[in-house]
């Protein structure tokens, strides 16, 4: 989340005007995160997010996120769900920009997950696994291995600026991603972003995911590697082997892994640190001026690289704990 779009009072009456939400009472941006700009909305009827759609979200893909989030929550998982106006519409526009309201959805995340906390995070990706399970409308992993290649090509300079000989590397690890990356595996809706600050907890348990807007449809275990890269290497950048296995085995327990799955996790771990290595490179050099958002560093998912690049069965770590 973040803020690139500021609002005014009469912006966001206006906007409200359309809601049975009542009167504002309480308005302001959410600096965190990267992609849209983010605000805490308190109104008569309750708290909610109010989330401005900026460039890098395909107007065409809103109706897939926001959908998404709604059959969620219809099926019990804990997800914000989108707030509908008055003439059932929950896609609006302010400021020229498409915007949505959703229900506030109360929980923390956690800044150092403990391995309790990967746990109960592995259980609630698998839970989001089953309950999208029959969701009717579909949407490519726009950002998947075959994208990967093209967005290097104009960052190579990039690179070399973070540290000399990196674009070679890149070069060399897409290449290899390329001839290994798995096929065959099961597939269905994955959130794509399973980061630590997108899972909220109560009393330590599972309490919900946020922001589903690079949700796609992808193997399933690649979402497993997004969240094992995300969740379970520590601050000096070693992978936590028994965080990793509490991860998987939370994950499990409500959706056990096929063999092929579990034996692909190397290459995907690999492959899902390369996304958001590219990612980071690109908005690293990108975020606009006066953005309330500072964009998050690809040095840390360049170790990550670095790390399954030289133990590439890593997270093969045998049987869960």
């Amino acid at each position: 989340m973040a803020v690139y779009t500021d609002i005014s009072d009469d912006e966001l009456a206006k906007l409200l005007a359309d809601y049975d939400l009542g009167q504002p009472l309480a308005f302001k941006g959410i600096a965190e995160g990267v992609s849209n700009s983010n605000f805490l909305l308190e109104t008569e009827a309750g708290r909610f997010i109010l989330t401005v759609y900026e460039a890098r979200v395909a107007v065409e893909d809103l109706p897939f996120f926001l959908g998404l989030m709604r059959w969620l929550a219809d099926r019990g998982f804990p997800s914000a769900a989108p707030v509908a106006d008055r003439s059932g519409a929950v896609l609006k526009t302010v400021r020229g920009k498409p915007c949505a309201i959703v229900a506030f959805l109360p929980g923390l995340s956690v800044r150092r997950p403990t391995v309790a906390h990967c746990r109960e995070a592995g259980e609630g990706l698998a839970a989001l696994h089953r309950a999208a399970e029959g969701f009717g409308l579909r949407r490519a992993n726009d950002l998947g291995q075959a994208a990967w290649a093209p967005m290097f090509a104009p960052l190579t300079e990039a690179a070399e600026g973070l540290k000399p000989g990196l674009a070679a590397t890149i070069r060399a690890d897409l290449a290899r991603l390329a001839a290994n990356w798995p096929s065959g595996l099961p597939q269905g809706v994955i959130h794509a972003d399973y980061f630590p600050d997108n899972v909220f907890f109560r009393a330590g348990r599972f309490a919900g995911a946020i922001d589903f807007y690079f949700a796609c449809e992808d193997a399933l275990a690649y979402d497993v590697a997004v969240a094992l890269n995300a969740w379970c290497f520590e601050a000096d950048g070693s992978f936590n082997i028994t965080a990793a296995r509490a991860l998987v085995s939370g994950y499990e327990a409500v959706r056990p892994l096929s063999a092929a799955e579990r034996a692909a996790l190397p290459v995907l771990a690999h492959g899902a640190a390369m996304r958001f290595f590219l990612t980071r490179l690109h908005d690293w050099g990108a975020t606009p001026a006066g953005a309330l958002v500072r964009p998050k560093d690809p040095l840390e998912y360049e170790r990550k690289l670095a790390v399954h690049r030289s133990a590439s069965d890593l997270v093969l770590f045998g049987d869960p704990a």
